[in-house]
């Protein structure tokens, strides 16, 4: 099973197998990876969030996708300590001709101000920027969302004015030296 780590998390991009299995059964998608069951508490509107993508993009592009699949699912971020899934991040995409695609992340709401999401996306972003495609990496959060905008300013994002759903852009340009 392919998957990258950090000092204390483990991410690990879900196959369109295993998002099936998630859809059904969250709790027997984290035992057929060997994960301890969590007991993830999301918001409302992100579980809308997720369950939006799980049935319009992710099991759809991942079927579609199957070679790419990475882009187009939803990455576990597993906490190593416990062998526990504490939220979930990923791509919106395949990296466009420009090279740029965009990422979401999502901490339980009862391991956030740890720093997880913080190396999380610093580990997914360093594992993307890896990639030849890869040139930009952009991410939107809405403007009340303090923590999610220090996230981002702390893996080197900076703003970059506001999308068309009016939530605050930020973007990160792969450095010549990656």
């Amino acid at each position: 099973m392919f998957f990258i780590e950090s000092e204390r998390l483990k991410l690990i991009p879900l196959t369109h197998e295993l998002l099936q299995l998630c859809y059904t059964n969250r709790a027997a998608m984290e035992q057929c990876i060997g994960l301890n069951i969590s007991t993830m508490q999301v918001a409302p509107d992100y579980q809308a969030e997720i369950d939006d993508a799980m049935l319009n993009f992710w099991l759809p592009k991942t079927l579609e996708h199957p070679d790419k699949y990475y882009w187009y699912t939803s990455w576990e971020i597993v906490l190593k300590s416990t062998n526990v899934s504490i939220g979930g991040i990923g791509f919106a995409g395949y990296p466009n001709e420009d090279g740029e695609t965009q990422v979401g992340y999502m901490i339980d709401e009862l391991q956030q101000r740890n720093g997880y999401a913080t190396e999380a996306l610093q580990t997914i972003v360093e594992w993307a920027f890896q990639q030849d495609e890869v040139k930009i990496i952009i991410g939107q959060t809405p403007s009340d969302n303090l923590a999610s905008q220090a996230t981002l300013l702390k893996n080197g994002f900076v703003a970059d004015g506001e999308s068309e759903e009016r939530l605050l852009r930020f973007k990160r340009v792969k450095s010549l030296s990656l």
